[in-house]
């Protein structure tokens, strides 16, 4: 168990350290000089059962608040200290505020000098105390009289601890692991040092680390837990972490970092939080507010984002999105504080609810709904509510690493869920959500074919629109990729149909397609007549003809690349390969329309439009004349199917889906994530 102290500056909390483990934990010269504690100190007191507590002690000046913060991140039980010639001061108001920020609800209270004073003025100090408690954590906490003078009232306060270390145990080594570094330093010969307590998980030596949010990676060489040589550290130890690797050195870690399992290496600026502000604040919190971020042992310059329209109440608790003005290491639930800038005051605290926090659409009704799902504390029943809220599916990976959860326990919670794709994908769904999604769309798709007989599947962007679950698009591709796996649907580029689904020309037009297909898959396919060319070769009215080449597209044999001109399918997949040869070829994987002629000898003009249709699709991405290709987007154009060569099943992604263009921009442009 880990004591953190707690109390305003001389009310003897180091003595009392002292009394209780006979170790000074004032180290510096400073310190020592002017007889207060400046820094963090530590100590250790081993139990008649053999188990270790720890002792972090604070400084108690305002000036070091942030130094306190630094140390109480961790601890498993508060030791409040109270003088009794002084009372309760300001500094142990602040103290206890951020001990109930904190969420720190085991504790015990310590009235110091209880030998300068009259036993009515201990009475009276009592009384004091318990107002001050109540309605906090430590509403429950004892209060004991002692004195580091004398050592009256030591002893009892012995036992208590002991008592409480015992019942506390261990705390559980599941999860991943994580350190919070409250020390740096390097020794002569041994090499760089870090120490914090242990917050989830273990390591043991010679495991791999990386150093969050720098990145750097480590090994931890040597490990002392709890002030003793240790082969692993676990949750709930104060350790010290000898570690070795490229660029671990002096000034490479620092406090307020993290030292983590790789898995877990994943900063963030910007985090859904619930926040409570304090009732002793003058005024409410507003929208873009300046604070001061502690979590764990780091503290980091942040904004207070409202998520509703009216700022937040002193005493009042809220959802609000922190924007940070560097990345952090953190967990989802782990406990944080905030100050105003100038350091003077606490303004409050609460819990990091989703470390991946959108900068748009953070106030919709959905937004909401997600955020009450996270803050249950219960990892299962908020993956529970999770996939019962809009767009009920998620990521299993990044739910359990933003947790820290290890790989049993991310395997139990998936379980439960359907895998998309089935099996070995990370993104999940309840599967009665699945169910009605699995349906809905056969149903979908059957009704469009009732109504569009003539058309050979729906656009695999507007069947998505279609339904009231909306997967993001590369997961909507991954559920049809699985329903295709199962014989229900086929996907021909970004066109979706049922697998008995089949368009055929009428006798007299496939006469005339016979006459039009060698001019647009033969020598001259990359260059094609247009559809008047086609009308005068052949001899047809222009209209006849274009109806002809419309009722191909929509059959997918074609691509209306641009107004009257189509490609075939085949060839259009031979560009986006041609394409990706010249990409290859060139710095960065950028090109201009000039290559694409260059490689095709069909001219400027033509080679624009194909570049143009490519662009409308997201296939190229065109900045200026500079365009690369889009590696999300290449499928859409993939090699021809058997049914195609013989001008039956195919499926088109040009002209149909102009007009969804039109009316859905958001949804087509791929660089747009969709809702």
């Amino acid at each position: 168990m880990i004591i953190g102290t707690a109390g305003h500056i001389d009310h003897g909390k180091t003595s009392l350290v002292r009394a209780l483990t006979g170790i000074e934990t004032d180290r510096l010269k400073e310190e020592k000089a002017r007889g207060i504690s400046i820094d963090l100190g530590f100590a250790y007191r081993t139990l008649e059962n053999g188990a270790r507590i720890g002792f972090i002690d604070v400084p108690g000046h305002e000036r070091f608040i942030h130094t306190m913060l630094a140390g109480v991140g961790g601890i498993d039980f508060a030791l409040l200290v109270v003088a009794a010639d002084d009372g309760v001061m300001p500094q142990t108001r602040e103290h206890l505020a951020i001990i109930d920020l904190l969420g720190i609800r085991q504790g015990i209270v310590a009235i110091t000098k209880s030998d300068l004073v009259t036993e009515d003025r201990l009475l009276a100090v009592e009384i004091e105390i318990e107002a001050l408690l109540a309605g906090t954590s430590l509403e429950a906490a004892e209060i004991l009289a002692v004195s580091n003078t004398t050592g009256a009232g030591v002893a009892t306060l012995e036992e208590r601890l002991a008592s409480a270390a015992l019942a506390h145990g261990r705390r559980s080594a599941s999860g991943c692991f994580r350190l919070a570094v409250d020390r740096s330093f390097v020794i002569q010969g041994t090499g760089t040092v870090v120490t914090g307590t242990v917050l989830s998980g273990e390591v043991g030596i010679g495991d791999a680390v990386t150093v969050s949010p720098s990145g750097l990676g480590a090994r931890v060489r040597s490990i002392h837990a709890q002030n003793e040589k240790a082969e692993r550290g676990r949750a709930g130890d104060r350790c010290a972490l000898n570690l070795t690797g490229e660029g671990i050195g002096r000034g490479a870690i620092m406090r307020g970092d993290m030292v983590v399992a790789p898995a877990l290496h994943a900063p963030t600026a910007r985090i859904d939080a619930e926040l409570k502000v304090l009732a002793s604040e003058a005024k409410p919190v507003g929208q873009w507010f300046p604070v001061h971020l502690h979590h764990a042992a780091s503290e980091i310059p942040a904004r207070v984002v409202l998520l509703r329209d009216e700022p937040i109440a002193p005493g009042e608790q809220a959802f609000v999105q922190l924007v940070l003005e560097r990345p952090l290491a953190g967990a989802a639930g782990d406990r944080f504080v905030i100050r105003d800038t100038s350091a003077r005051r606490t303004i409050g605290g609460g819990r990091f609810l989703d470390l991946r926090a959108p900068s748009r659409r953070r106030r919709s009704p959905e937004r909401r709904a997600q955020l009450e799902a996270m803050a249950i504390t219960t990892p299962s029943a908020a993956l529970a509510r999770l996939l019962d809220a809009p767009p009920y599916l998620l990521d299993i990976a990044t739910f359990a690493r933003d947790r820290a959860l290890g790989e049993d326990e991310t395997a139990a919670l998936a379980s439960d869920t359907i895998r998309i794709p089935p099996d070995t994908g990370s993104m999940v769904m309840a599967p009665a959500r699945w169910l009605r999604l699995r349906q809905r769309l056969l149903a979908d798709l059957d009704a469009y074919h009732a109504e569009n007989p003539d058309q050979p599947g729906i656009g695999l962007e507007r069947l998505r629109m279609l339904g009231e679950i909306r997967p993001p698009a590369p997961v909507f591709r991954m559920i049809l990729q699985g329903l295709q796996r199962r014989g229900e649907v086929s996907l021909d580029g970004a066109w979706v149909r049922r697998p008995g689904h089949v368009v055929r020309f009428s006798a007299e037009d496939e006469g005339v397609w016979g006459l039009v297909k060698p001019h647009l898959t033969g020598e001259e396919r990359f260059r094609p007549p247009r559809t008047r060319d086609f009308a005068t070769m052949l001899d047809l009215p222009e209209a006849r003809t274009r109806a002809i080449l419309k009722r191909a597209s929509r059959m997918g044999l074609v691509h209306e690349v641009a107004h009257d001109f189509f490609f075939a399918r085949p060839v259009m997949a031979e560009i986006v390969t041609i394409l990706r040869d010249v990409a290859a070829g060139k710095a960065k994987g950028e090109f201009i329309a000039a290559d694409l002629r260059d490689r095709l000898e069909n001219g400027r003009k033509v080679s624009i439009e194909i570049l143009e249709f490519l662009d409308r699709h997201g296939v190229t991405l065109r900045r200026g004349d500079i365009r690369r290709l889009n590696p999300h987007r290449l499928d859409l154009f993939g090699q021809t199917t058997a049914g195609e060569d013989n001008g039956r099943e195919s499926s088109p992604v040009g002209r149909p889906d102009f007009k969804f263009e039109r009316e859905h921009p958001k949804e087509y442009r791929p660089d747009i994530e969709s809702p």
